[in-house]
């Protein structure tokens, strides 16, 4: 299930909030579950542009307006051009997939609207890093001060098989933009962040190797399948318990 803190995340009144993960690793289930939580709470205008359209909502306490690539729009920068003129509350992207459409992002967080877009990222620190090197040298100083500016969150998300054999199970991390994470990101020390990020429980905070050890110490993944799906598996091996680890050494 996905963690509490990820879901207050989305009740900011503004800001970018970024869900991120391969492919087919629950990405868009995510983000609906998201948009359904304001959806459902607020009454607020919500608009989506997707490709393709993957989950339908209905207006409930909010009003909400879908729009897909090749039928609504042309593209992504295209449509967020479009959809800012509309006053929307909260804007969902499907995918923050050129410079054009994430300088666009970067743009509607600064001006007061709260953005959800997704990059095939793994970890949060991995994630500000592609943000930031998607622009040319010469900006990406005052990218990191305005991701560190407006930045909200990071949600990662992994799909796993369970131990067994039953389906899948979603492992997730959870960043959620302190002043220490600020820091980093201004400083251009991304690499700093995952430290940051093992003191941060308190804020809610959660590692994907955190998120991965609780799934294999309840049994619910094998240790197997954590380091084959790890982005970082030294890190995730220093964890395990010492009988965990026993079983991994053939890995």
């Amino acid at each position: 299930d996905l963690p509490e803190t990820a879901r207050s995340l989305v009740t900011r009144p503004r800001g970018m909030l970024l869900v991120t993960g391969p492919a087919g690793s629950g990405k868009s289930t995510t983000q609906a579950a998201l948009i359904d939580k304001v959806n459902r709470e607020k009454s607020a205008h919500i608009m989506t542009i997707e490709d393709p359209i993957e989950f339908l909502h209905t207006d409930k306490k909010g009003i909400i307006n879908q729009r897909q690539i090749g039928r609504d729009t042309l593209s992504f920068a295209i449509g967020l051009k479009y959809v800012l003129r509309q006053d929307p509350d909260l804007i969902l992207i499907g995918e923050m997939r050129d410079l054009e459409t994430i300088s666009l992002a970067v743009t509607i967080a600064e001006t007061g609207h709260l953005l959800l877009g997704t990059l095939h990222t793994t970890d949060a620190a991995q994630t500000v890093d592609r943000v930031i090197n998607a622009f040319p040298i010469h900006q990406q100083q005052q990218t990191r001060m305005q991701l560190s500016v407006n930045l909200i969150g990071v949600i990662s998300q992994l799909l796993l098989q369970k131990a067994d054999g039953s389906g899948v199970i979603s492992a997730f991390e959870v960043m959620v933009v302190t002043t220490a994470i600020k820091n980093c990101i201004r400083e251009g020390k991304t690499h700093q962040i995952p430290q940051v990020m093992q003191t941060g429980a308190e804020h809610g905070m959660i590692s994907m190797e955190r998120s991965l050890v609780k799934l294999v110490n309840s049994g619910v993944i094998t240790v197997d399948e954590a380091l084959a799906k790890a982005p970082h598996p030294e890190a995730l091996e220093n964890l395990l318990p010492v009988t965990n680890k026993a079983t991994s050494l053939a890995y």
